[in-house]
């Protein structure tokens, strides 16, 4: 059974043309973001918005992946790339900073998984679509790049833009709509102050 998503969870992606000559700085990102991608189709069997993401370690290896599953998990922190840099630094066991490793995501962080690869130290965040409702790359707000944080990663954007925004279109093209949330039944504004 697939959940209904609100207009507020959709995130509001777009597509740059892809360059008209060769990018060495996002080609060499194109197999890391397709293995994104293909976990990213993981997400819609469950409901959830499909998103997915890879950590790579130094030599290119895939130390973790995730996809988004807060509607199979319950959970609201169960962002794609929340759960792989959780199994990045559970494969490595060794230290819980992964300073080397690079986090290749289809959409933009947000403000929580910008945060989480801030704290995690990862070298830098490659991601195709950009989102302009919730991104925190740079989109709405650029948490990677805030120079009060105490760590910076490098930023790649766009890469394989047009499939990640596509992807994430057609799921909500054909997503059921939510109804409108009323109050709940229960409510207890609790003791009343002044």
């Amino acid at each position: 059974m697939t959940p209904a998503h609100d207009e507020a969870e959709r995130p509001a992606v777009t597509a740059s043309s892809p360059p008209s000559s060769p990018d060495p700085v996002r080609d060499r990102w194109r197999e890391p973001m397709r293995l994104a991608l293909t976990e990213a189709e993981r997400a819609p069997g469950t409901g959830d918005v499909p998103v997915g993401a890879v950590v790579l370690g130094p030599d290119g290896a895939v130390l973790g992946t995730g996809h988004n599953a807060r509607e199979a998990d319950g959970d609201p922190t169960a962002h794609a790339e929340v759960l792989a840099l959780r199994a990045a630094a559970g494969k490595r066991g060794d230290s819980w900073r992964l300073t080397d490793c690079t986090l290749v995501v289809t959409l933009e962080p947000c403000t929580m998984c910008a945060g989480a690869a801030v704290l995690s130290r990862v070298a830098r965040v490659v991601y195709g679509a950009p989102d302009t409702k919730a991104g925190a790359a740079g989109s709405l707000w650029d948490a990677l790049r805030d120079r009060r944080l105490n760590h910076r990663p490098e930023v790649v954007n766009g890469v394989l833009a047009e499939e990640c925004a596509t992807l994430l279109t057609t799921f909500f093209r054909t997503a059921p709509p939510t109804p409108p949330a009323g109050p709940p039944t229960d409510f207890d504004p609790g003791p009343s102050v002044g």
